[in-house]
């Protein structure tokens, strides 16, 4: 990397507050920033490190207003929101990296005669792409990655390493799977008999919008018949289940080891903690925040709520819970003694 920060500033619509014309070479955090490299202050709490840092320049929020000198070297970048304007550098970045033709397939690779890649597209060590499958210009699949037949991969996916794609889901554009993620395993589906219990074939699919993050370890599981489907943008952590025929909405994001059992729907914008259990059959309704190891049993109706507890309740009415019950068991412990 080696870029103007004139071109940053303008890619990012930035104001400049220092020398122009520095040649940038590289990220660091702004502890470790040194010459000709590029950080961003978007904690407070960091503040007193940009008084310290030799970095080239430093992203920071149009707000800020200085206590204290920056470093002569150190060029600042206003801009709205630091964080997100150092996504966007790093997006720019790993898009820019050239992609030798020549070196793009690896030679291990399985690549069915009937599977279609686009321009640009890079295929690991080891990966197999199934029959009909088809991946979209300039994605990239890791090594070990199994594409199953007939699936669909959209324009700049990144798959990670070991990540499965079953037979017939479909990826949007952007599209993001961490290492060892499922896309398409079997619902779990069985019907009880006197014998045992007999399996139900899972025919339907997944399918993933635009922009959306699947982390390390996640399982989607299949629709029994129809989809499984999230929405744009939404932003899965590791270890996570999604159960067969669940529909997530657009931008909701989900911590780790959280499990959503079969047929519920979260809706859009939704915050959910890790280790959240979520019952089959309910809905969830927009907006809604749930606290870490809480667990949801029946659907949320009102909107833009936060819920605590198990079974999770607004918050406010947790917490006086939790006051009354922490009273109950001191006075009990007082007449004990």
């Amino acid at each position: 990397m080696e870029v103007s920060i004139d071109d940053v500033v303008a890619l990012l619509d930035g104001r400049i507050e220092g020398a122009s014309g520095v040649a940038l070479t590289g990220f660091a955090s702004i502890e470790d920033a040194g010459l000709g490299e590029l950080t961003f202050l978007a904690n407070p709490a960091y503040e007193a490190q940009l008084y310290k840092t030799t970095a080239s320049a430093v992203l920071v929020p149009e707000s800020l207003k200085l206590s204290a000198p920056v470093n002569s070297g150190t060029t600042l970048i206003r801009v709205d929101d630091p964080y997100v304007a150092m996504a966007k550098l790093m997006q720019a970045f790993a898009n820019s990296v050239d992609r030798d033709p020549k070196l793009l397939i690896d030679p291990t690779a399985v690549i069915h005669p009937d599977a279609k890649i686009g321009a640009g597209v890079k295929v690991g060590a080891l990966s197999h792409i199934g029959a009909g499958a088809f991946i979209d210009k300039n994605s990239t699949i890791e090594s070990g990655v199994i594409v199953g037949q007939q699936a669909q991969l959209g324009e700049g996916c990144q798959i990670g390493p070991r990540s499965i794609i079953g037979r017939g889901c479909v990826l949007g554009n952007g599209c993001i799977l961490q290492a060892g993620a499922i896309v398409g395993a079997d619902g779990f589906g069985f019907a009880p008999t006197d014998s045992g219990y007999e399996k139900i074939p899972q025919l339907g699919n997944v399918i993933l919008g635009d922009d959306c993050e699947v982390g390390a370890g996640t399982t989607i599981d299949r629709a029994t018949l129809g989809s499984t489907v999230l929405g744009r943008g939404v932003k899965l952590d590791n270890l996570i289940q999604v159960a067969h025929n669940v529909r997530i909405g657009d931008h909701t994001v989900i911590a780790a080891q959280t499990g959503i059992a079969g047929s519920t729907t979260i809706g859009e914008r939704c915050m959910i903690g890790g280790q959240v259990g979520i019952n089959g059959h309910i809905h969830i309704a927009d907006g809604s925040k749930v606290a870490a190891k809480s667990g949801i049993t029946a659907s949320v109706i009102k909107p833009n709520q936060t819920l605590q507890g198990n079974p999770a309740r607004p918050i406010k009415e947790h917490q006086r819970t939790q006051l009354a019950l922490r009273s109950i068991i001191r006075n009990f412990e007082t007449k004990q003694d």
